[in-house]
């Protein structure tokens, strides 16, 4: 006899709540990752990277980055190595301060992350962005800020 799963009724409201965070956040990663993988060749890890950078006027000191994104600072240095063997991402020494590299969106970055981004958009529209109403999106936001500003709790 199979388990039987738990429905929403028989968790608390927290307990729900949370792993309906946790299931948002795989399921919907994993359906951008495979959109920008096939078409840009793109892990979604890469692609969040670019998005920080590409955010930026100027460019960006790798310990912001390892402090920005959800990869740890040794899988920031991975990408950014993998982004500049593919010409889409330079490093230069940070005039501000001399042990460190300052990381920039090469023209064909952005023109690859202009393409991609555009994928990602309509990737997510059918399953969250044309499902919520612009109230949800801000509440999530919220939310999300809430959680951030207290994850060392």
């Amino acid at each position: 006899m199979a388990p039987r799963k738990l429905t929403p009724a028989e968790m608390s409201v927290a307990d729900h709540a949370f792993y309906g965070l946790v299931w948002a956040g795989t399921v919907l990663t994993e359906r951008v990752d495979r959109a920008l993988s096939k078409a840009h060749d793109l892990p979604v890890s890469w692609f969040e990277v670019m998005l920080w950078l590409a955010s930026s006027p100027d460019p960006v000191p790798a310990s912001v980055l390892g402090n920005s994104t959800m990869l740890s600072r040794s899988q920031v240095s991975r990408v950014v190595d993998s982004l500049q063997g593919r010409g889409l991402v330079t490093r230069t020494p940070s005039p501000r301060d001399a042990r460190s590299v300052e990381v920039a969106l090469t023209p064909e970055g952005h023109r690859l992350f202009k393409e991609a981004d555009a994928t990602r958009r309509a990737c997510l529209a059918p399953a969250f962005t044309d499902l919520l109403e612009p109230e949800d999106l801000e509440a999530l936001s919220t939310v999300w800020n809430k959680l951030k500003a207290n994850k060392d709790a």
